[in-house]
């Protein structure tokens, strides 16, 4: 998953941001703790070696948001579930989610 999903996720995170009753010079104090709230959770599941096998998007909001759309890719955006369908859900139990193919990943190859 390329890095510009991460940077669009967080400047999003970040415009969300409204200070409102804040005094001016003390509107940026809370953006940090607000971007780590809302903004989704990157992760990258790697072998022994430390190559990255499958790269997950998750939504942020514990629980999660239903209209949230988690996203789970491979190496170059490569289906991961028929190699690494098992660390998948692995992944999947430890946030308490589901990680199903026909909702996670995003391209349709024939």
């Amino acid at each position: 998953m390329p890095s510009k999903h991460f940077r669009r996720a967080y400047e999003a995170a970040a415009q969300s941001y409204d200070p409102v009753g804040i005094p001016y010079i003390e509107q940026d104090i809370g953006r940090a703790a607000h971007i780590r709230r809302v903004m989704p959770a990157f992760l990258t599941l790697r072998d022994a070696e430390g190559c990255a096998l499958v790269t997950a998007m998750l939504p942020a909001a514990r629980p999660p948001d239903p209209a949230a759309r988690p996203v789970v890719v491979g190496q170059d955006n490569a289906d991961p579930y028929p190699a690494h369908g098992h660390a998948v859900d692995a992944l999947a139990r430890h946030f308490g989610i589901v990680l199903d193919r026909a909702r996670c990943y995003p391209y349709r190859r024939g």
